[in-house]
């Protein structure tokens, strides 16, 4: 379904030369070395030479429209110009991307986001703040759109465009060579977790790109806040949770209207309220579709939450049953646990024999942000160690645990309750 509405929206943008099938590429992969990089005001300046280099080269393949891999504080993007429709195009070939889930465009400075954004427009003073302490960082902004000035391919002929300024100095530094806006989804194949590591990205797009830059393990590992600030309530609305969290968010505005006005309210998309209409029609990427799913089947181990209305919440023991009953073969079974280091409920699956389980450690539970940097990672880590199936176990929904959680969703086909 993914590559017919593709092939029809090339056709539509006249860019349906994108169908005919790639050749073969030859992925170069370039180290770069994010700590040899300064920013004097918004430009770059380098104390290794190979980092400066690799860049330059990167810069070339981004102008000649190819894409290509590159490291970001989040996840590696899949790069390409944005305000080439052309170049634009074969990040959603490549991909496989469905043409109606929308870019985020990224940028190295404030002069280039201006660029985008329609003449005369005036940044709204939240917006002002929210970049004064978040960018550069994970934080996404939806802005009003000009199509004559952002390619409607970027915002799935939304009225907004997504823009973010990342923190990573080699994202930030590529952005700045190359003197032109970046559109950048993960790395990966459509529906397949974000990749954190270099080596992910190739091991998934080898020979359909020219280029990886390797700069190294993501800091935050899991995708940008994407927030919508254009409501006429005044509002603030998080339309995917990331790496700016809800509490840093809602420390700022308190401060900032700490003088008596009305303090702009921070309402998750899902938990404080729903919209259909953009449920349909997406302004953000990550809304629609599922997403994150390893080659193997996922199931959530809920153990915080209280069980839905007629929800059974089983023992330990009844999980694992059911575990060896839908996933065990002639060679038997092997599990992989994504589990915070303290998990009593991890230690109760582990003291069950039969089973080959494979552990990988998201940390504490009280420091969420482990998790979240080790989630990505330990799917593909999981995956890649040939487990018959990955459970990973409920987080609580604060601080970075609301991104977390979120993502594990879309990663997972099945939930169940279990008692600890």
């Amino acid at each position: 379904m993914a590559l017919a509405l593709l092939a029809d929206f090339l056709r539509r943008m006249r860019l349906d030369f994108f169908l005919t099938p790639a050749t073969t590429l030859r992925t170069r992969v370039l180290r770069c070395d994010p700590s040899s990089i300064l920013f004097d005001n918004d430009t770059p300046r380098f104390s290794d030479s190979e980092t400066e280099k690799a860049l330059r080269q990167a810069s070339d393949i981004l102008h000649s429209l190819q894409p290509l891999a590159f490291p970001t504080e989040t996840v590696y993007g899949l790069g390409a110009l944005a305000l080439e429709p052309t170049a634009v195009a074969r990040i959603f070939s490549t991909k496989g991307r469905p043409p109606d889930n929308p870019l985020i465009v990224h940028v190295s400075s404030h002069a280039m986001l201006r660029r985008l954004l329609p003449t005369n427009y005036v940044i709204p003073p939240i917006y002002e703040l929210l970049m004064k302490h978040f960018w550069p960082g994970a934080l996404t902004l939806l802005f009003p759109t000009d199509p004559s000035l952002v390619p409607p391919i970027i915002t799935a002929n939304q009225q907004t465009v997504a823009v973010r300024m990342p923190s990573h100095h080699v994202a930030r530094a590529l952005i700045a060579v190359a003197d032109a806006p970046i559109a950048a989804p993960s790395a990966n194949s459509s529906g397949k977790p974000s990749p954190t590591r270099a080596e992910h990205v190739l091991r998934d797009l080898d020979g359909k790109i020219q280029l990886v830059l390797d700069g190294g393990a993501c800091g935050v590992g899991l995708e940008s806040t994407v927030l919508d600030g254009l409501n006429k309530d005044g509002n603030l609305r998080i339309l995917r949770p990331g790496g700016v969290t809800v509490e840093d968010l809602e420390r700022v505005i308190t401060t900032a209207y700490r003088g008596g006005e009305s303090v702009p309210r921070v309402l998750v998309h899902r938990r404080d309220y729903r919209d259909e209409v953009m449920e349909q029609a997406p302004t953000t990427p990550g809304m629609k579709y599922r997403h994150y799913s390893p080659a193997v089947p996922v199931i959530l181990a809920c153990t915080v939450s209280t069980p839905p209305s007629g929800v059974e919440n089983v023992s330990a023991a009844s999980f694992v049953d059911s575990l060896r009953k839908h996933y065990a073969s002639d060679k038997g079974l092997k599990v992989g646990i994504l589990a915070p280091s303290d998990s009593s409920f991890a230690a109760r699956l582990s003291a069950l024999e039969g089973i080959n389980w494979q552990h990988y450690s998201l940390g504490p539970a009280a420091e969420p942000a482990i998790a979240a940097q080790r989630l990505f990672d330990g799917l593909l880590s999981l995956d890649q160690d040939g487990v018959d199936v990955i459970v990973v176990e409920e987080l609580k929904e604060e601080r970075e645990g609301l991104a977390f959680m979120n993502r594990v969703r879309k990663a997972a086909g099945d939930s169940v309750w279990v008692r600890t």
